[in-house]
């Protein structure tokens, strides 16, 4: 098995990124939609289409690439001489990765509410919501490339 990942690092490195970059725009997306969705009247028409917009962007971009990243990125991870486990870097990396889940599951949570005609939060809430992600990928960047700890 080390063998096939070794020879396919480059690839699994690839549909990696691939991966983050989609359910990386989901992140970053999903917020920005709950600020109109949360402004728009309950039951009129542009509710229902906010609700439509973000089921399709949870199901149909955000799930399957949250799974991607998770499973190119073990087997990265599973890939010998790739991570060094004693660094500080991979730890922290994870955290926020984990966290950037926790965010997904949030945002999944907030959906069924906004589907139930209930707003969880504010505009204002969800402005803030949306800066999250962008922190958390920030911070992945840096420590995939530069390894500070």
């Amino acid at each position: 098995m080390s063998d096939f990942l070794a020879d396919a690092y480059l690839w699994i490195k690839a549909l990696h990124i691939i991966s983050v970059v989609a359910w990386m725009a989901g992140l970053l997306y999903l917020p920005r939609l709950f600020v109109y969705h949360a402004e728009a009247p309950i039951g009129s028409d542009r509710a229902a289409v906010f609700k439509i917009m973000e089921r399709r962007l949870l199901r149909g971009i955000m799930l399957p690439a949250a799974i991607a990243v998770f499973f190119f990125g073990i087997l990265l991870a599973a890939t010998p001489g790739i991570v060094d486990w004693h660094r500080g870097w991979i730890w922290v990396k994870l955290a926020l990765v984990l966290g950037l889940g926790i965010f997904h599951m949030r945002l999944a949570a907030w959906h069924r509410q906004f589907v139930a005609d209930r707003v969880p939060h504010s505009p204002r809430f969800f402005r803030i919501a949306n800066e999250l992600p962008t922190i958390a990928l920030i911070a992945i960047v840096i420590l995939v490339v530069i390894k500070p700890l």
